[in-house]
């Protein structure tokens, strides 16, 4: 198959959302030499475009100036040695027809998976409870876990902070009017708008609820490509983590 033909059919296959360097990176996984240039030049030609325009959405931190904020323990070090060790989470708002609707994600920092997720048509302490119930059933974590997030009342809540202190969670929490001191969540929400929320118009909630749950769990944790993590997948990088612990 010539090479321009291999780059349209991965570019479809992978939801039209990989720019050259994962479409690179796929061509290499299926054993095809070529340059980076090259690919680069193919896809201009063949109009291969994968970003969309960025929508404008409300603000979702609102904080409570009577709460008790913790200190910055995470101060941007978005690495971890192992699975379980940092998680990230925030909030954002995705628009529908009938409304916005409002997704709470974890991320754990080893993997950049999605461990946990909630989605609701309030931001508020349940709904980030919910996802973080998601990430503890799933992922068991041990006591010593950080957990950072910005300073939103439903994060400083009493029963959100019961919750964590309960499993022997430490908190961090970006410093105010920082979105810097979680870029890592941040970045996954750019790439979660690019790649799925805006490609398409919702036209309702529960549209907008099933296309989110479909990437997240059928796409970006098991195949999508991540440039932190040499170009494989979350799935792919844990499973070879605990291979090498074997």
């Amino acid at each position: 198959m010539p090479l321009a033909a291999q780059i349209q059919s991965l570019f479809v296959q992978h939801r039209r959302v990989y720019g050259s360097p994962r479409i690179h990176a796929a061509l290499q996984a299926e054993g095809v030499r070529c340059g980076r240039k090259r690919v680069v030049r193919l896809m201009q030609q063949l109009g291969l475009c994968a970003k969309p325009r960025r929508r404008s959405k409300p603000k979702t931190t609102q904080s409570d100036p009577t709460a008790q904020c913790a200190p910055n323990v995470l101060n941007r070090d978005f690495t971890a040695a192992c699975p379980n060790a940092k998680w990230v989470t925030d909030v954002t708002a995705i628009p529908t027809a009938q409304g916005w609707l409002y997704l709470a994600v974890i991320l754990d920092l080893f993997s950049r998976m999605v461990v946990g997720w909630a989605m609701s048509p309030k931001d508020n302490e349940h709904l980030v409870t919910l996802a973080l119930h998601m990430a503890l059933t799933r992922r068991r974590p041990p006591p010593g876990l950080l957990h950072h997030s910005d300073r939103g009342s439903e994060y400083t809540s009493h029963g959100y902070q019961a919750l964590l202190a309960t499993q022997g969670i430490e908190v961090s929490m970006s410093r105010t009017a920082n979105c810097y001191d979680n870029a890592a969540i941040e970045s996954f929400f750019d790439t979660l708008k690019s790649e799925c929320v805006n490609r398409t118009h919702f036209a309702t909630q529960q549209q907008a609820r099933v296309t989110i749950f479909e990437y997240l769990e059928c796409f970006y944790n098991p195949i999508r490509l991540h440039s932190t993590l040499q170009y494989v997948s979350p799935l792919v990088y844990e499973q070879a983590f605990s291979q090498s612990l074997t």
